[in-house]
């Protein structure tokens, strides 16, 4: 964690994490406000869609000492997926993608935490969607750790999952006379992440 600079106090760089405070060990609550669950897939071959699921919760430990000491659980509202597309939201939620009406939610447990570098941690864990468990593994980077305004410790962290929806059962799709297919097989889950320590 020691690759984290101190901010100016007029810094305006978002790119720069702010300071790494030197223990951030305890219960975590995700801070919905300020957390991102996006997903994105190849459409006709050509473009990527992007969206994002907007109701979600989600609890952490965090050992900074023993990092294999650490877990996460994220529960997301399947039926939050926002592509900005009343239309495909809606084929997204019926049983050809999510099947919202029996599976409502998409959970993932953490199994296990691994520090690989000095701030990054692969987290491996259980996801289910359409109740199907498969085991997959996200390397999530700490991208900062600090005391807000309102005396929170609060910590960030970001993280992408490339998956096979297939391998979920998640295979509704349509050949293009043109060859090729509708909706890629392979799409990627995005996390932007802010935790708040529980009191």
């Amino acid at each position: 964690m020691g690759k984290h600079r101190a901010r100016d106090s007029g810094a305006t760089d978002f790119d720069e994490a702010t300071s790494a405070l030197p223990d951030v060990t305890g219960d975590y609550t995700v801070d919905v406000a300020h957390t991102r669950i996006g997903v994105r897939a190849r459409h006709a071959m050509v473009t990527t869609v992007r969206g994002a699921f907007t109701t979600f919760a989600g609890t952490a430990h965090l050992d900074a000492a023993q990092p294999s000491a650490s877990g996460v659980t994220l529960r997301i509202d399947a039926a939050s997926i926002d592509t900005g597309n009343t239309d495909r939201d809606a084929h997204l939620r019926s049983a050809d993608f999510f099947d919202v009406a029996t599976y409502p939610e998409i959970v993932f447990v953490s199994t296990g935490v691994e520090q690989v570098e000095s701030d990054v941690f692969r987290v491996t864990g259980d996801l289910t969607i359409r109740g199907v468990t498969q085991p997959v593994a996200v390397d999530f980077t700490l991208t900062g750790s600090a005391l807000d305004p309102f005396g929170n410790l609060r910590v960030g962290f970001e993280g992408a999952l490339a998956l096979k929806r297939s391998d979920w059962e998640l295979t509704w799709n349509t050949v293009l006379e043109t060859g090729g297919v509708l909706i890629s097989d392979k799409i990627q889950i995005e996390f932007d992440v802010s935790a708040i320590r529980n009191a």
